[in-house]
């Protein structure tokens, strides 16, 4: 169910508010330019900053506006594992047809930890789970041995990878079987990571270029691998831009020259610098997204 080009939502912000109608329409933007997934509430959404009802509300709003056309992966991760349960049954409820659970940050559990967080909350809300593996987010790193000793269990069924560490999708092929779903959580390892064993991506690029972040992935699994590297040349500036500054300060900003939402984002960030502006602009312009 979950392939190709699969965007980590914007959460669009108005005056302080989640700005629910242009949430909503550029949902329907996203399904209309050929994105193969969502997923709302992850760390390009801002959940950190999102109260649970918002955290919630968003969900509702994304599978409502998705009208069942493509799935709806909803972020429920915390490092908190009864909140993770809370978030996950809710997810469960709401209608989405996975849920993406981070590994918990600061806490720093190890990897008996880990896996016993990630087992709770299977057993506690009947919804297929995909790992969200992040190191450089939430500081611990899912080994390969937890992550396949996980994958036994029937309603985790996949990871979100997003070490960059190309030797992991291969290595957790041989460990957890086909089955189990990779996804690169790393816009500028995309191909590669399917090379070697991934299914799609987990996209921030997605938001402002879902056209392109789509057709490549069709065009990989297409046997087309001469179009599938000329837009990855392509999109390999756009993806750097992505992540100038704090993600998600610069495709917000994207997003707002593409007329898409406002560029406005919840403290600790704060509105990309003029150097990221000046580079974000750059990038997009050579993408031939923006005249």
């Amino acid at each position: 169910m979950f392939h190709g080009s699969i965007v980590a939502l914007v959460t669009p912000f108005k005056g302080g508010k989640v700005d629910e109608k242009a949430f909503q329409s550029f949902v329907e933007w996203q399904v209309a330019q050929g994105t193969h997934g969502l997923v709302p509430c992850g760390t390009t959404g801002e959940s950190p900053t999102l109260s649970h009802d918002e955290h919630n509300r968003v969900v509702e709003l994304c599978i409502e506006a998705a009208g069942g056309k493509v799935p709806v992966m909803a972020g429920t991760g915390s490092n908190s594992t009864e909140e993770a349960i809370a978030l996950t049954r809710h997810a469960r409820q709401a209608g989405a047809q996975a849920a993406l659970v981070v590994t918990p940050y600061y806490n720093k559990p190890t990897q008996e930890g880990l896996y016993q967080h990630f087992k709770a909350i299977h057993d506690a809300a009947d919804l297929p789970i995909f790992i969200y593996n992040i190191p450089g987010r939430s500081v611990v790193d899912m080994s390969v041995a937890t992550m396949a000793r996980l994958a036994k269990l029937p309603n985790i069924v996949g990871v979100k990878d997003a070490t960059a560490d190309l030797a992991r999708p291969a290595r957790m092929a041989v460990e957890a079987g086909p089955d189990f779903i990779q996804l690169s959580g790393e816009d500028v390892t995309a191909l590669a990571f399917n090379a070697q064993g991934g299914v799609g991506c987990i996209s921030v690029t997605a938001n402002i270029a879902p056209g392109l972040c789509s057709a490549m992935q069709n065009a990989w699994a297409a046997g087309n691998l001469t179009e599938a590297y000329r837009l990855r040349d392509l999109l390999t500036p756009l993806h750097d831009s992505m992540f100038v500054e704090s993600n998600p300060v610069p495709v917000k900003f994207a997003a707002s020259l593409l007329g898409l939402c406002s560029d406005e984002v919840r403290l600790p960030l704060v509105a990309a610098s003029d150097a990221a502006r000046a580079t974000v602009r750059g990038a997009l312009t050579k993408a031939g997204l923006l005249s």
